[in-house]
This record gives C-alpha cells, sequence and structure tokens, in this order.
C-alpha cells in the first residue's frame, strides 16, 4: 500500500495533461471520419471510459475501438477475449475505408445503443458486487498459506540432514549423494505438464493431484518416524542411500504439491487478489522451511534446550526427529483429509461457475518446450545459465559442512538464519528499483565479481575457525563475523537473483509467457544444483589429511584416526588437520 500511494503522489501530470489534448484532437479526427451509424454509438458515457482507459495505459487507437466494440468480444475466465462470429470491428472498418471499400451496416437506432449501454453498466456493477475484496477472501488466502506452509516442512527436513549426518563424520561423498535429494525442485518442469493436463474433472483438477500427493507425503513421513533412527544410528554408520531414496521421494511430493498449489491459486482467488498467491508462496514456503529446519534444528539439540529451555538439565533435547516426523505426518493426513472434503474448487457464491480452464495438450507444451531451447540465443543464454555458478558452488555447499566439522554447533548456525528473515524480504524490493530499467541483467555483471570474492573470505573463515575455538565454544565476536559474511552473502546473491528473475520476464514472449518463464527459472535452479553436487563430490579427493601425535599413520581410515588420535587414558592427544 506504501509503494501504491508513493506512486500516486510521484505522478507527472504534466505528461498526463500534454498526452491527453493530443488524444482529444486524435478523437475528434477519427469521429469525424467515422459512419452516421457508428457515430450514433458513441455517447458520452463511451467517451468518459475512452478517457478511463487512456489514463490507465491503453493505447488511443485501441481505446477507441473499445467504445465503438462493447458487445463483439466475449471474455473467458483466463483472460482471453474472443470475437463473436460475424462479428466487425471498428478497425476492421477503418481500415477497408482506408483501402476504398465499402461497408453498408445496418442501422441501428439510439435507443437500441443506449440499451446496450445500459446493460452493460449493469453487467459491471453486478460484477464489482460479486468480487470481494481481501476481507471476503481470507478463508482462501488462508488454505493458501497453510498449503505453502506444509510443502516447506519436508523442504527444511530435508535441509536439516545434511547437517546432522556431518555431526555423525560421513564423508563428502556420501553428502554429495545425498544433495540429489534438492534437485526435483529443479526439474518439476519435465512433469508439470501431465500435473495440468491430466485430472478428474469430478474431483477437481487440482485435488486430483493435490489430495493423492499431501496423503503420500503424510504416510512417508510416519514411515520415516518409524525407521529414521535405524537409519541414522545403525552400526555400519548412517545408511545414506536410503535416506536419500525417502526424501528424495518427499522433495519430488512437494514439487508436485507446488505445481498443483500454484495452479490452484489462479482460480481459489479473484482476479483483483490472485496477486496474493506469490505473497502465500514466498511466505508459506519460508515459514515451513524454517519450522522444519531452524526450529527442529534447536528444539532437537539437547546443549541449546539445557541452555536456553531448560532448568534441569537432560541428554536428549525438547523434540527428537521420529516425533517431529509422526507430529507431521498425522498434520498432513488430516488437513488433507478436510479439504479433499470441504473445500470445493469452483465456489457458486463468488460468481465463479463451474467453467471449464483452458489446457494445453501434453504433447503440445512438450514441442513447445523442445522449439524454445532450439533457439539459438535461447540454446546460449541456457548454456549460460547452467555454468554461471560454478564459482560459487563450493563456497555455497562446503562453508557450512566445514563449520559444523570444526565444532560449531549446527543448531547456532541455522539460528543465524533468523536475523536475515527481514533482509531476505528487503531485499528484493530494494534491487528490483535497480532491475526495472532496459539491462537489468548490468546489475547481475556487477555483482558476479563480488560474489566470488565472497567466496574467498569463506574459505579464510573456514582456515580461521579452528583458531578461534575456545574450551566452553566459540567467542561471540565469531558468531558476529560469521552473520557479517552471510549477509554480505545473501546481498550478492538476491541482487544476482532478482536481475535474473527480472531479464526472464523481460525476454520472455508473452504469448507463452508461462511456459517460457518456467523454462528460464528451471535452467536457472539447475544451474545452482549440479555444481553443489559437483563440488561435495570432489571434497575427498582434494583433502589431505594428517594425524598430529602418531608417526607414521596417515588416517586412511576411520579406525586408523582413531587409533592414532588416542593415548593411554582415552584422551584425545591430537587433532585432524585438513588442507584443501
Amino acid at each position: 500500500m506504501c509503494f501504491f500511494l508513493s506512486a500516486v503522489f510521484s505522478m507527472d501530470f504534466n505528461n498526463l495533461f500534454t498526452f491527453i489534448f493530443p488524444t482529444m484532437a486524435h478523437l475528434e479526427k477519427t469521429l469525424a471520419d467515422l459512419p452516421r451509424s457508428l457515430k450514433k454509438q458513441t455517447s458520452f458515457t463511451g467517451l468518459f471510459i475512452f478517457f478511463f482507459q487512456v489514463y490507465c495505459g491503453h493505447s488511443r487507437f485501441d481505446a477507441l475501438c473499445s467504445i465503438m466494440e462493447p458487445s463483439d468480444l466475449t471474455t473467458r475466465r483466463n483472460g482471453r477475449q474472443r470475437r463473436v462470429p460475424g462479428a466487425s470491428t471498428l478497425s476492421e472498418h477503418i481500415g477497408s475505408m482506408d483501402r476504398g471499400e465499402t461497408s453498408s451496416p445496418e442501422p441501428e437506432t439510439e435507443e437500441e445503443a443506449d440499451g446496450l449501454i445500459r446493460s452493460s453498466d449493469t453487467e459491471n456493477r453486478r460484477r464489482h458486487r460479486v468480487q470481494p475484496g481481501i476481507r471476503g477472501e481470507l478463508g482462501n488466502i488462508s488454505l493458501l498459506l497453510f498449503l505453502y506452509v506444509l510443502q516447506g516442512i519436508p523442504l527444511g527436513l530435508a535441509g536439516s540432514i545434511p547437517l546432522i549426518l556431518q555431526s555423525k563424520s560421513v564423508s563428502y561423498k556420501d553428502q554429495a549423494f545425498f544433495s540429489f535429494v534438492f534437485w526435483p525442485f529443479s526439474l518439476k518442469l519435465f512433469w508439470a505438464p501431465l500435473v495440468d493436463a491430466l485430472y478428474f474433472s469430478r474431483f477437481g483438477r487440482r485435488k486430483s493431484w493435490l489430495v493423492p500427493t499431501q496423503y503420500l507425503l503424510g504416510l512417508f513421513m510416519l514411515y520415516l518416524s518409524a525407521t529414521v533412527t535405524s537409519l541414522l544410528q545403525s552400526e555400519e554408520g548412517p545408511k545414506v542411500g536410503t535416506l536419500t531414496a525417502v526424501f528424495f521421494m518427499l522433495a519430488f511430493l512437494a514439487a508436485t504439491q507446488d505445481i498443483a498449489v500454484d495452479g490452484w491459486a489462479l482460480t481459489m482467488l479473484s482476479r483483483e487478489n490472485v496477486g496474493y498467491a506469490s505473497t502465500c508462496n514466498s511466505v508459506g514456503q519460508t515459514a515451513g522451511y524454517f519450522l522444519g529446519n531452524v526450529l527442529f534444528l534447536a528444539l532437537e539439540s539437547a546443549e541449546f534446550c539445557n541452555k536456553y529451555l531448560r532448568i534441569v538439565p537432560k541428554d536428549t533435547g525438547i523434540v527428537t526427529l521420529p516425533d517431529f516426523l509422526f507430529f507431521w505426518g498425522v498434520i498432513f493426513l488430516v488437513s488433507t483429509t478436510l479439504v479433499a472434503i470441504l473445500k470445493r474448487e469452483n465456489d457458486h457464491s463468488r460468481g465463479r461457475g463451474n467453467v471449464p480452464e483452458e489446457t494445453q495438450g501434453v504433447t503440445e507444451t512438450y514441442r513447445l518446450l523442445f522449439s524454445i531451447i532450439k533457439m539459438p540465443t535461447v540454446f546460449t543464454f541456457c548454456s549460460l545459465l547452467l555454468t554461471a555458478k560454478i564459482g560459487f558452488s563450493a563456497a555455497d555447499a562446503v562453508t557450512g559442512l566445514k563449520l559444523v566439522e570444526a565444532g560449531v554447533p549446527k543448531e547456532q548456525l541455522a539460528l543465524l538464519a533468523v536475523p536475515m528473515v527481514p533482509l531476505q524480504i528487503l531485499l528484493p524490493v530494494i534491487i528490483s528499483r535497480y532491475t526495472a530499467g532496459p539491462r537489468p541483467l548490468d546489475v547481475f555483471y556487477k555483482a558476479f565479481p563480488f560474489r566470488l570474492l565472497i567466496g574467498l573470505e569463506y574459505a579464510l573463515l573456514v582456515w580461521w575457525t579452528p583458531h578461534v575455538k575456545q574450551e566452553g565454544g566459540f567467542p561471540l565476536y565469531y558468531y558476529a563475523i560469521v552473520l557479517l559474511s552471510y549477509a554480505l552473502h545473501q546481498v550478492a546473491l538476491y541482487s544476482m537473483y532478482v536481475a535474473c528473475m527480472a531479464f526472464h520476464a523481460k525476454v520472455s514472449d508473452p504469448l507463452i509467457g508461462g511456459t517460457y518463464m518456467t523454462l528460464l527459472n528451471t535452467v536457472t535452479n539447475l544451474g545452482g544444483n549440479w555444481p553443489s553436487t559437483v563440488a561435495l563430490w570432489m571434497v575427498d579427493p582434494l583433502t589431505s589429511k594428517e594425524c598430529q601425535g602418531a608417526i607414521g599413520q596417515s588416517c586412511s581410515s576411520s579406525l586408523e584416526a582413531g587409533v592414532s588420535g588416542m593415548r593411554e587414558g582415552g584422551k584425545p592427544q591430537g587433532v585432524f588437520l585438513f588442507i584443501n
């Protein structure tokens, strides 16, 4: 609302008047050339509508045509307009006059024209009565927000597992293998056309996928609640392969649920409130990820709970991973049942009847995607998107794991994300002011070397961490430096992200904008995932280990490391030195 008011008060009324007066002269000249039968239809109401459309930014000629042909177009629910067979538009009539052709339209009386205007005004008033404000759709917005929160829960849990695995000293190859869990959101474009095209019309286009997907999410969480302890604490070490398979399915189902909810949001909300869908998406996913990652890691840590939340210390946290999974599994099952029974996709009370949505066939969608990729400029740009983040991959994927390895508590690292939430909300708003011009990628270019330097600073931070560690943990100034480094990283990251999204919106063809944008966004996400997986995979081969206090030992195995690092009395004599 504040941005809207500032935009209104900063309008240049001089430019508005300099635009309207030439428009009036153009209107007068155009009306002078019109046939008498068409002049009769141009009433004072039509002129008022014309100037209103000019004020809103429509072109003068299209606005004039909209006055003269209000009944020649039928508007569909998706906003597209279709000509009624046999109807002739004003532009066609003037074009035929310029070519020297003549036409003989049937004469219309002023009473018929006035009747058309009155019926149009009545329809507009009825439409305004039907469309509710934000208060009338709080229920739908709350439902969307809740569905996006549910979507963020498995993503947050998947993000917390690498920190738990790192505390159990798994190899970086195992971490790289588990990183495939985060790929489904970058690949959902490949099955999104199936979700849009295949459904049961009687049950609902979006509910046909939403309900079974969320049921499966709940069942997978219940299964994990009974088996995750054995998977993490087996005698041979954590079963990374099984964990990866299960959490990959969770992420795949969450990505499918995201496709269904995104599509449902466009029809669940009225056109005047559909902009709140993106707000529900960002806020809901962020809240769900916070619950599944930051809050879970804090409550699962015995050290954090004993220090801040308990009077009598205990060996475990307030919440365990099986309990957390069981709770949210039940929430998924109960909420999905309520949505399936109580919520209908089309609500007659708001005047949005069960009009079937226009869909594009699966084959046509895939053919369209292939034709876009074959374009030389798009292919070159996609290649750049797939390789641009190679220089950031090690810093982004390995830094947090290295800090945990050096002794930084994982719950403390997770809590550092809390002060970043306001910054993450404000950064896109601020950066968008600089990406709204004709060259949005200029911001991308300027932030690129800055982000590379932050990667070097992260490497120094990892090297410095073991030297600053004290017996009681890490000093406060160390966490302040980590927080400042993370904030600078967020500025560079969001500068590149917002600039890239602005460029995608600018170059996408409006006729196929949805498919075009989804393709470019998918390639962008994939360009960040595969370098991170490769970087994690290469950590172990590029790492040399040396055991202090043991002669002739190379620490090639965990058994040798444990034996060489121990002396009589069972206390560790040396530490590992990691040289990357």
